[in-house]
């Protein structure tokens, strides 16, 4: 698996699904990418669904069944469906198209994850188990999420504004920027997970 960010808002994302699977998916994509133009299709969409779609003038709700034809106007397809050969057939015909696609809690017919995210204003963590166990990715989140300060943000801030004001070649700038960001390394051992085992205790377990 080969990570990276996508601007999802310069694409056309189709989401085939219109349950609580879609929904999840849905706010996902809107939580990261809230310009998205998304379209959603189903036999039956629901109310959440619809009033997201209220609030986000970049959904466009198609209440039916799925068509090939409405792979002509995506660039992306998410399935959110509880049927595997519903979730065959777009996957198939997604691809055909020569189209990415992700199928909810089916890794072996996905092209990609959606990953569990840390957001911390303009910071953000991708994490994935490459499909795995998306509980484990969820521990992480929680975990990592609690380690950064909410002040991130105006780190990140603070941090452009130096960058674009340094001088010298690029290697000069890396090393002042290093410098600047030391203070960012923690020197402490990090917190083991509480849902993990330890070694040190008998049968792995804790006091």
């Amino acid at each position: 698996m080969f990570p990276l960010f996508v601007k999802l808002e310069r694409l056309r994302l189709l989401l085939v699904g219109g349950g609580n699977v879609g929904l999840e998916k849905l706010q996902a994509v809107l939580q990261n990418s809230p310009a998205t133009k998304v379209t959603v299709v189903a036999p039956l969409i629901s109310e959440a669904i619809r009033e997201l779609a209220v609030k986000h003038t970049g959904i466009r709700l198609l209440e039916r069944p799925y068509h090939p034809n409405d792979l002509e106007y995506a660039d992306i397809v998410i399935v959110a469906v509880n049927d595997r050969s519903v979730s065959e057939t777009v996957a198939k015909q997604t691809r055909a198209a020569g189209l990415l696609v992700n199928v909810a809690d089916t890794p072996d017919l996905c092209d990609f994850y959606l990953s569990s995210i840390v957001r911390k204003g303009h910071l953000k963590i991708a994490i994935s188990t490459n499909g795995k166990s998306p509980t484990i990715a969820k521990r992480l989140k929680e975990e990592i999420g609690s380690l950064i300060p909410d002040e991130m943000d105006n780190v990140l801030e603070n941090m452009q504004t130096i960058r674009q004001s340094l001088n010298g070649d690029f290697s000069e700038k890396v090393r002042k920027l290093n410098d600047l960001t030391e203070v960012l390394v923690a020197k402490q051992a990090p917190r083991p997970l509480s849902c993990w085992p330890n070694p040190d205790r008998p049968n792995g377990r804790r006091s």
